[in-house]
């Protein structure tokens, strides 16, 4: 395997992990864990999601970099690509909206649920996919 390409591989299942970790294990318990308040989840979830999207974000792009480097095509270049665009897509639309709410919860309010987290978890299932199946494809590349 060429070195972009295994740079793009070890970025995929870096991502893929980080994700799986934070949304997926983190960000449920964070909610049953004793005395945690909603206010307290909340403002714990943005700290998280605001570092993890960041992070998110330079690995896709070390994953586009590598990539073209590597000289990925076809269906290994479709997988990375749905997956950065499902990140622009939760980071530009979704989790605006959902911010918004949390502001709105921390001054004290008491806002109708929000189907913004349903969209968001949605989201990251298809990013999981994407990743794994792009991670599965690069090795056997």
């Amino acid at each position: 395997m060429n070195p972009p390409l295994a740079v793009a591989t070890a970025v995929t299942f870096v991502w893929l992990g980080m994700v799986l970790a934070i949304s997926f294990l983190e960000t449920p318990l964070k909610f049953r864990a004793p005395e945690v308040t909603l206010r307290v989840g909340l403002g714990i979830g943005r700290m998280v999601f605001r570092a993890l999207n960041a992070a998110e974000v330079a690995l896709a792009v070390v994953l586009v970099v590598a990539g073209v480097l590597g000289g990925v095509t076809g269906r290994v270049a479709a997988g990375g690509t749905i997956a950065v665009v499902i990140l622009a897509v939760q980071v530009g639309a979704v989790r605006p909206a959902l911010s918004r709410r949390t502001d709105r919860v921390l001054a004290g309010e008491d806002p109708p649920r929000s189907r913004g987290h349903h969209a968001y978890i949605g989201l990251e299932i298809a990013k999981v996919l994407a990743l794994l199946v792009t991670g599965a494809l690069l090795l056997a590349t």
